[in-house]
């Protein structure tokens, strides 16, 4: 009987040695993303504000500059979920050959990883990052990271049909004051407007309602973004003749489908706390030319559509079978790749994140001191 005490007590105190163990984690892990954020966004800001008059003397040298130091901070969120053990896996087809040319990347929306997530693996790609736009919700814009995104100049798309007009109008002249000037490549779209656990209700009505396919994986896409962005920068169909800027087209769509373990998504406070236990979130690559996107409205929305049924139907098949259903969707898939990340790298961007904040504080102090007293 004394033995048997003797053990549950011992198994009580291993259990609770663990979960302050546990807690300490997530507590450390949190103070660490927030320091992080402390000595890398402000230093982004402060040598972005050095280097303003770049801006308007030699404007690409500035986006050059501001490019690569916008792949270093997105870079530090990489790291995050790194660290915490949330691995990414790609499959499908090879995205090698647009790496180069402008891409439009359209993804399905399931949580707040989503975003870091996809940063981690374009962090890896080279040029990626640095001439990338994100469109994202207007919300954003009052998060911490919202001043990176303004002074990079990524769009903030306002949802709503109240202003869904306007804010296309928006994004029409985003794409040729900023996306076509600046020469980016790439830029991130999610067409279904928000989280699939808000709008899988509504999207299912709006199916039944209409005799459209009842999605349960994914929610039906918004068609307007892409129909802008066709019209504006699509093959054949770019008529910006800006002083010094060539007329340019978005060559591929990359269609991304991101599946989650046992389709339970990570979220941003496990990427920050690392209470989820590691995992691989596998990322499903459809690479398409653009000039297969039709440009009736009616049939891009069918096109559309008939992306975001196959991605239902491939993450129906990963969630019962843990496999994608390869054949059938791509002609010469990859085998699937862990995404690796570079260490060392990671270490000489916080030497070099800490270190400017360090000279930014002392030039901030000297100021201060030279008018105070």
């Amino acid at each position: 009987m004394c033995s048997q005490s003797l053990k549950f007590v011992w198994s009580s105190n291993k259990w609770k040695t663990c979960c302050i163990a546990f807690l300490c984690k997530c507590f450390l892990r949190t103070i660490f993303v927030i320091l992080n954020n402390v000595y890398c966004i402000p230093t982004y800001v402060v040598w972005m504000v050095m280097i303003f008059p770049l801006k308007r003397y030699h404007p690409d040298l500035y986006w050059k500059i501001e490019g690569h130091f916008f792949h270093w901070l997105l870079a530090m969120v990489s790291m995050w979920s790194w660290s915490a053990g949330y691995d990414i896996v790609e499959i499908g087809d090879d995205i090698r050959i647009c790496l180069e040319d402008r891409t439009l990347v359209i993804a399905n929306h399931q949580s707040t990883a989503d975003v870091p997530l996809l940063m981690a693996t374009f962090n890896t790609k080279k040029n990626v990052l640095p001439n990338l736009m994100w469109i994202m919700d207007r919300i954003f814009k009052y998060t911490n990271f919202g001043i990176v995104s303004i002074l990079h100049e990524d769009f903030f798309i306002v949802s709503g049909k109240d202003k869904r007009g306007e804010s296309l109008q928006a994004l029409v002249k985003h794409l040729r004051d900023s996306y076509i000037p600046r020469r980016r490549k790439w830029m991130v779209l999610f067409p279904e407007g928000g989280f699939l656990r808000k709008r899988r209700e509504t999207s299912q009505r709006f199916a039944i309602k209409n005799n459209l396919p009842i999605l349960q994986h994914v929610s039906l896409p918004r068609v307007g973004a892409l129909q802008t962005i066709v019209d504006i920068v699509g093959p054949q169909k770019s008529r910006y003749t800006g002083m010094g800027v060539c007329p340019t087209h978005v060559n591929w769509v990359l269609d991304i489908t991101i599946a989650y373990p046992e389709g339970k998504p990570l979220d941003l406070g496990a990427i920050v706390t690392g209470y989820r236990k590691p995992c691989k979130t596998f990322l499903f690559y459809r690479l398409f030319p653009c000039r297969d996107v039709p440009r009736d409205h009616e049939a891009m929305t069918k096109w559309l559509y008939d992306r975001f049924v196959e991605k239902e139907e491939l993450l129906d098949a990963y969630y019962k079978t843990g496999k994608f259903p390869v054949e059938g969707f791509c002609a010469s898939p990859i085998p699937p790749q862990e995404v690796s990340q570079d260490c060392l790298r990671f270490a000489i961007l916080h030497l070099f994140f800490i270190t400017s904040s360090y000279i930014h504080f002392q030039l901030l102090s000297y100021v201060v001191s030279y008018f105070w007293y």
